[in-house]
């Protein structure tokens, strides 16, 4: 019985078509799952955006109060953000908390000034006002100093040693101005008025650091006439202009101390 030829097997030229489609298959999930990842959560994305805000500027009340309202003071939405995010967003309300304390106690210690310096103020002798910088105490230099001197009167000393000893268990940094009015001076000991509002505001830097103010915290500027609060057109407004400033600023250890008057 004659034996039955086998026949070859044809090879299959098509296979590489089965690893190219796993190929693809995956390839697709890959970019579905990247596509998924990349999507942008609005509620996570305002509230990273507030926080850098917050973070690297001053932001206003408005911005303060969107962040406070996207936060809602609950961890369940810092949970939900990724770390570095949800890192960002607790730097930015512990800046928030901290600004809000140091704002308290600076409208605390103004509150004290004012109330210590009543008198002076109701005869206009003083006037305190708070900024963004900090608390400004202006004292008429007619209440502190002769004319054309330098040399601290005996009672308005007592007067600025009270404000020094209220100062010096804290750590802002006090900025001490001396101004003048515009007319000249030329004596042997102030050839001009540079020289009087410098040693002015060097005297009270002087008292400042003996009644307890570090002097690391303190700074002497001497303006002379440049920096009026109104013309120098009689008497009376070259008095007002007259004067010494006391910034105590708001922002201590990192705040430039010879910042630029508001």
């Amino acid at each position: 019985m004659a034996r039955k030829q086998r026949h070859e097997e044809h090879e299959n030229h098509e296979r590489w078509l089965v690893s190219y489609a796993d190929f693809i298959t995956l390839l697709f999930a890959f970019f579905v799952v990247m596509y998924a990842i990349s999507q942008v959560n609005e509620g996570k994305y305002k509230v990273l955006s507030n926080s850098l805000t917050v973070a690297f500027n001053k932001p206003d009340t408005a911005s303060e109060a969107l962040l406070k309202s996207e936060l809602n003071g609950s961890n369940q939405s810092l949970i939900a953000l990724p770390y570095k995010q949800r890192r960002e967003v607790q730097q930015a309300q512990q800046l928030i908390q901290e600004r809000n304390e140091q704002a308290a106690a600076m409208k605390a210690m103004a509150g004290d000034l004012k109330q210590d310096m009543a008198k002076l103020i109701e005869e206009k002798q003083v006037h305190i006002s708070e900024n963004s910088r900090g608390i400004t105490i202006e004292v008429n230099a007619s209440l502190l100093f002769p004319v054309g001197s330098a040399t601290l009167d005996g009672k308005p000393a007592e007067s600025l040693a009270l404000i020094a000893r209220k100062l010096a268990a804290g750590s802002n940094l006090i900025q001490i101005e001396g101004h003048t009015d515009n007319v000249p001076i030329a004596t042997p000991q102030f050839p001009s008025n540079w020289e009087l509002s410098a040693a002015r505001a060097g005297t009270v830097v002087r008292l400042f650091e003996a009644s307890g103010v570090a002097p690391g915290r303190l700074v002497a500027l001497g303006y002379s006439a440049n920096r009026p609060l109104g013309a120098n057109e009689d008497a009376a407004s070259r008095a007002r202009n007259r004067r010494v400033t006391i910034q105590i600023l708001a922002d201590n250890k990192n705040e430039v101390a010879t910042l630029p008057a508001p």
